[in-house]
C-alpha cells in the first residue's frame, strides 16, 4: 500500500466485539462459532474476547524459542495426521483430537488485484492477532503469498506456542487458462507449469525459496519455515466441469495413476488420475524436506461424486471427481482427506432435491437442506476425514441467489450472516466432519458475481470501488471500507459535514451539501423538522441525456432526470427510467439472442418514454426441473429499497447496508454508485444498456462529469442544485472495521 495505514480501526462483521451493550449478543454468536473447535483437546487454550491492555514492550525482545518437536513416523516428521475421520495436530508427542474452525485469507486488499499480493507485514501481524482473538485454529490460503506472510506466521506461532494458528496451504493451477482452452489437464504445458508451482510452494513453506518476480505471482526470498504448523496441503481449484469432462474424454481408457505416495484406485477417471499424480508429486517434494503433511484436493458441489436428479443445469452435474478414487500409500504416514467448498445457495439442487428438503438435522429435528447435503457427502466419504474448506454468507445489499432457510447469496445484515454461519458450522460438526473454514477474513473489492459483472466496466477497475450489489465483495469477517475513516456516518447528526453546499433554498429544504467516497455519493439536506414524515420528497438525478418526462408521480417536474429517489411515509426507494434499467432491455426479447424472460414493451425502453421502474436484480433465468419437467419462471427481487437507519457501529440499530437516516432538521442520504448506474465511478463511467444486434455490445459505457441533482418536496417548487462533481482516482485509501 502506498498510503499510510490509518491508526484508528472500527469494528465490523462478526467481530464487532467492543461496542455497546447491544453488541453483546453478537459477540456470543461469533464466540459460539469458534468454541466449536475444541481447542483444549488440541493442547491450546481459548483466548477471551475482552483482554486487558497488553503491557508495554521491553526495549529488546528475548530470542524466539525453537519450533515445537513433531512426531516422527516412517522417517518423516508429522505436524498433523489423518486419524479416522479427523485431522489431528501433533501436540506433546501425540495427535490430539480437534474440530478445526478456521478462516480463509485471500491475497488482495482494496484497490489491488489478487496478483499484486499487496498485503504487508503489518497487515499480516494485525490479522493473525485478530484471528487469535477469535480463537481461530487454522487459516487457509489459496496460493503462495509473499514472504511477509510466512515471516509473520512463524514469529506469531513461536511467540504463542500453546495457541498457534495452523495453515491449510493451497496450490493454484498456474495454467488454468490453458486447461480451459484445451480441456485437457494432461496437456504438457499444464503439467510442466503445475510441477513448478508445486516445487515453489513447498520450497516457500519450507523457508528455502528464492522466487523470481513474475507479474501476478508471489516472489522474493523465503526463509521462514512454517511446516511445523502446516495442518495440510490443499491442491487445486474449483474444477471446471467442461474442462474436467474434456480431460476424461481425451484420455478415455487411461490406466489409474500409480505413484510412490499416492495412487488412483481401479475405475478412477483420467481427471482423478491427474489430480493423484499431482498429490504424489507434492508428497515427493515435501518428503525431500523431511516432512509428511496431510494432503487434500479442492472440490466443490459442481463436481462432487453425488447424483443430483433435480439439478436444472446440465453442467452442474456433468462430471464427478471422487476423492475416494485416490489413496495415500503407507509411505505417506500423514494421510489424505477429502474437502469441499459448499455453500447453501448454489447449485440449485440444494433447493429442489427431495432428500435434502426433507432432511432433519440431528440436534433439534429442524429441516435443514444444507445439513442434508453435508450428511450425504459424509456418507459417501465413509472412512475418510472430510472438511468443508469454504462456506459463508455475504452481507451485501444485493443478492445473487435464494437459498433454503434464508441463507441467501447476499441481502444479510452482519448479525444475520453471523447467525447463519454459526448454524452451518454446527451442521458440519454434528455431521462428523473434521472442520469448517469460513470464507473470508477481509472483504475483497475485486470480486464479481454473475448478475452484476456485466455492468462493472472495465473489469480491471473493479478493485477501485465498492459495489453494494456485488455480494462477493462482502464476505469479510473484517469489513474493508473506503477512506482512512468513514467520511459520513448516517445518524441524523451532521457534525462531520464540512463539505461544500450545492444548493440553498427558502422552502422546507434550506440547504443541500454533497460529498463522496469509493462506495457512495452522500447528501446532507437541512430540512424542516422531520420533513420526511409529513411530505413526499423526490430526488431527481440526471446523469445522461434523454430524461424521462418528469419524476415518478410528478409529470413534467425535472424532466431531465432519468433516476429518482422517492421518500414517502418513512420509506425510500430508487427508481430508474425503464430505458436505462438493464433487465427490461436485455431480457425483454429485444436483444439479438431474443431472451424473453421479462415482460417489457418496445415503447417502454425508448429514451424519454416516461415509464419508471423500481430497480431490481435477476436471481435466476427460467429453468426446468429435470425430475418433474416443471418450468420455473425468472426469479427477480425488488432491489429499490434504500434501508433506513444508522451506520454508526456504536448504535444498537447499526446496519452497514443502511442508506438513509434523519433526525430533527437533518436528513442524510447515501446514494451507492452501483444504484446510480455507474460502471466505474473512479473514471466517471456510467453503464449504458441499449438493444444491439451484437449481444456483446448491449452494455457499453459513457463518461460523465457531473451528476445533476434536484429536490421536489410535495406542494413546493423544485429546488435545483448546482449538481455534484468529483475527482476520479487511481489509488484507494481504506480502513478496517472489526
Amino acid at each position: 500500500m502506498s498510503e499510510k495505514r490509518p491508526t484508528r480501526t472500527r469494528r465490523g462483521l462478526f467481530a464487532r466485539l467492543g461496542e455497546r451493550a447491544a453488541q453483546l449478543a453478537y459477540i456470543g454468536i461469533w464466540a459460539g462459532l469458534f468454541l466449536l473447535a475444541g481447542f483444549v483437546s488440541a493442547g491450546a487454550t481459548f483466548v477471551p474476547f475482552f483482554k486487558p491492555d497488553p503491557p508495554m514492550l521491553p526495549a529488546a525482545e528475548p530470542p524466539l524459542p525453537p519450533p515445537p518437536a513433531r512426531v516422527l513416523e516412517a522417517g518423516l516428521r508429522l505436524p498433523a495426521k489423518v486419524v479416522g475421520d479427523q485431522v489431528r495436530p501433533a501436540v506433546g508427542g501425540r495427535f490430539a483430537p480437534i474440530f478445526w474452525a478456521g478462516v480463509n485469507l485471500g491475497s488482495s486488499v482494496p484497490g489491488q488485484e489478487p496478483g499484486a499480493l499487496a498485503a504487508t507485514r503489518p497487515d499480516y501481524d494485525r490479522w493473525l492477532a485478530g484471528m487469535a482473538d477469535l480463537g481461530i485454529t487454522v487459516v487457509r490460503v489459496y496460493t503462495v503469498l509473499g514472504p511477509a506472510f510466512y515471516d509473520a506466521l512463524r514469529e506469531f506461532n513461536l511467540k504463542n506456542p500453546t495457541k498457534p494458528i495452523y495453515v491449510l496451504h493451497g496450490i493454484w493451477i498456474p495454467r488454468e487458462d490453458r486447461f480451459y482452452a484445451t480441456k485437457d489437464a494432461w496437456d504438457p504445458m499444464v503439467v510442466a507449469a503445475q510441477k513448478k508451482e508445486i516445487r515453489d510452494a513447498v520450497a516457500a513453506v519450507s523457508g528455502h525459496a528464492v522466487i523470481a518476480k513474475v507479474p501476478g505471482h508471489a516472489s522474493g526470498i523465503y526463509n521462514s519455515d512454517i511446516t511445523p504448523w502446516l495442518m495440510g496441503w490443499s491442491f487445486g481449484i474449483e474444477w471446471d466441469p467442461e474442462a474436467s469432462n474434456g480431460t476424461n474424454l481425451k484420455h478415455r481408457g487411461m490406466k489409474p495413476y500409480q505413484g510412490a505416495y499416492f495412487r488412483a484406485r481401479p475405475g478412477a477417471s483420467p481427471m482423478e488420475s491427474w489430480i493423484g499424480s499431482n498429490l504424489d508429486y507434492l508428497a515427493d517434494q515435501q518428503a525431500r524436506y523431511g516432512w509428511s503433511v496431510p494432503i487434500t484436493f479442492t472440490n466443490w458441489d459442481t463436481t462432487d461424486p453425488l447424483r443430483h436428479p433435480d439439478e436444472p443445469l446440465f453442467s452442474e452435474d456433468l462430471v464427478a471427481i471422487d476423492a475416494t478414487h485416490l489413496q495415500a500409500t503407507a509411505a505417506w504416514p500423514a494421510g489424505y482427506f477429502a474437502s469441499f467448498h459448499a455453500y447453501p445457495y448454489y447449485p440449485d439442487f440444494l433447493r429442489w432435491q427431495r432428500s435434502y428438503q426433507t432432511y432433519r438435522r440431528p440436534r433439534d429435528g429442524k429441516i435443514d437442506p444444507y445439513a442434508g447435503y453435508i450428511h450425504e457427502l459424509r456418507q459417501h466419504h465413509k472412512g475418510m476425514a472430510l472438511m468443508v474448506t469454504e462456506f459463508g454468507q455475504p452481507t451485501s445489499l444485493g443478492c445473487a441467489h435464494y437459498a433454503p432457510l434464508k441463507r441467501d447469496q447476499g441481502c444479510h445484515s452482519e448479525q444475520e450472516a453471523a447467525t447463519n454461519v454459526v448454524d452451518m458450522m454446527r451442521d458440519l460438526k454434528d455431521e462428523g466432519l473434521a472442520g469448517g473454514i469460513v470464507f473470508m477474513w477481509l472483504d475483497e473489492w475485486f470480486k464479481f458475481t454473475w448478475n452484476t459483472i456485466d455492468y462493472e466496466l472495465p473489469h480491471q477497475n473493479r478493485a477501485m470501488w465498492r459495489s453494494v450489489f456485488t455480494n462477493e465483495e462482502h464476505f469479510g469477517i473484517i469489513a474493508a471500507e473506503p477512506g482512512p475513516a468513514d467520511k459520513v456516518v448516517l445518524d441524523g447528526v451532521d457534525g462531520e459535514w464540512t463539505f461544500p453546499s450545492i444548493a440553498t433554498g427558502t422552502g422546507s429544504v434550506t440547504e443541500v451539501a454533497a460529498t463522496s467516497d469509493a462506495e457512495n455519493v452522500y447528501l446532507r439536506l437541512k430540512v424542516a423538522p422531520e420533513l420526511w414524515k409529513h411530505k413526499r420528497i423526490v430526488l431527481g438525478l440526471d446523469a445522461r441525456p434523454g430524461g424521462n418526462k418528469g419524476l415518478p408521480g410528478l409529470p413534467g417536474v425535472d424532466p431531465a432526470a432519468e433516476m429518482a429517489v422517492v421518500i414517502d411515509h418513512g420509506e425510500a426507494r430508487m427508481h430508474h427510467a425503464a430505458w436505462i434499467e438493464p433487465l427490461g432491455v436485455r431480457y425483454g426479447g429485444f436483444s439479438a439472442t431474443k431472451k424473453n424472460f421479462l415482460p417489457a414493451t418496445w415503447g417502454d425502453i425508448q429514451p424519454g418514454s416516461g415509464v419508471w421502474q423500481p430497480i431490481r436484480q435477476i436471481l435466476n433465468y427460467p429453468y426446468r426441473l429435470p425430475s418433474t419437467g416443471r418450468m420455473n419462471p425468472t426469479e427477480l427481487r425488488d432491489a429499490s429499497l434504500m434501508p433506513w437507519g444508522t451506520t454508526d457501529p456504536a448504535s444498537a440499530a447499526f446496519d452497514d447496508r443502511h442508506l438513509i437516516d434523519g433526525s430533527g432538521g437533518v436528513l442524510e442520504i447515501a446514494l451507492p454508485w452501483s444504484m446510480l448506474s455507474f460502471a466505474d465511478p473512479s473514471t466517471h463511467l456510467l453503464y449504458v444498456v441499449a438493444p444491439n444486434p451484437d449481444d456483446a455490445k448491449v452494455v457499453t459505457t459513457r463518461r460523465i462529469d457531473k451528476l445533476g441533482i434536484a429536490i421536489a418536496v410535495e406542494g413546493e417548487p423544485l429546488l435545483r442544485t448546482q449538481g455534484f462533481t468529483w475527482e476520479g482516482w487511481d489509488t484507494v485509501r481504506w480502513h478496517e472495521r472489526r
